[in-house]
């Protein structure tokens, strides 16, 4: 393509590069295998979010500190931003056996092409079931077995992931709820009785939480709180068991 045109210092010629854009249909296995990876990872890579929620640990680590959060009655404090952070950051601590696993088994035998991408898949999910499997409660499980009008497998290899995930997801809820459940206790102690103290004094009008907070933070830090939540939320999963 030539384009011509007139500038202040006379005529003059410009070369432009043609382009084609070919958009023939093709039936090529070779032209359609690379898109479909491509769009396979991009869906994958836009529910990684949803994949961090049922198949790790992360769900129950988040509820139980935010219940601790509400239970100490401190509001924003800390922030959603620090919760989620290390919610996030003791999941990757929790699940790093199982990361080793996968990166020993799928991924690095992938990236030096020792093995093909079904068997990477295969190697990658196996362990991660297997941590699924033994957080799950077998009553979870039964249920979603009868919903599916499915029989249960003999082998635990062979639970599929449509009836594994949702299970799993009930039953660390399940365990969240219980161990939030215990961690308001004290705190609860706590505002009964100065709730009850108040309003011996009669003073009425003073919000019992104002005067609780007090208390329910220096509590808290006696006992070294978080070291003990933390604590009990790590061992509570089967791997540090």
């Amino acid at each position: 393509m030539v384009l011509s045109f007139w500038p202040e210092s006379g005529f003059s010629e410009v070369t432009v590069p043609s382009l084609e854009l070919n958009l023939k249909e093709t039936d090529g296995v070779d032209s359609v295998v690379p898109a479909l990876k491509i769009v396979t990872v991009l869906t994958v890579l836009s529910v990684a979010p949803a994949i961090l929620l049922m198949m790790t640990s992360f769900t129950r680590i988040l509820i139980v500190l935010s219940f601790v959060r509400q239970a100490l009655g401190t509001q924003t404090m800390p922030p959603n931003q620090v919760i989620l952070g290390l919610s996030l950051f003791l999941t990757m601590f929790t699940m790093a056996p199982i990361w080793n696993i996968v990166e020993k088994e799928a991924l690095n035998p992938y990236i030096e092409k020792k093995i093909d991408q079904e068997t990477a898949i295969g190697n990658f999910l196996n362990p991660v079931k297997k941590f699924m499997i033994h957080e799950t409660r077998k009553d979870d499980l039964a249920l979603f077995y009868n919903l599916a009008k499915e029989k249960s497998p003999e082998r635990e290899e062979d639970v599929p992931l449509t009836v594994l995930m949702p299970a799993f997801m009930i039953s660390e809820l399940k365990t969240a709820f219980q161990m939030g459940f215990l961690i308001y206790i004290p705190f609860l102690i706590i505002d009964m009785v100065i709730s009850s103290v108040l309003m011996a004094m009669g003073m009425m009008m003073l919000p019992p939480t104002v005067v609780s907070l007090p208390f329910k933070l220096v509590l808290f830090v006696l006992v070294d709180g978080w070291s003990l939540i933390v604590s009990s939320v790590m061992k509570s999963f089967q791997i540090f068991i």
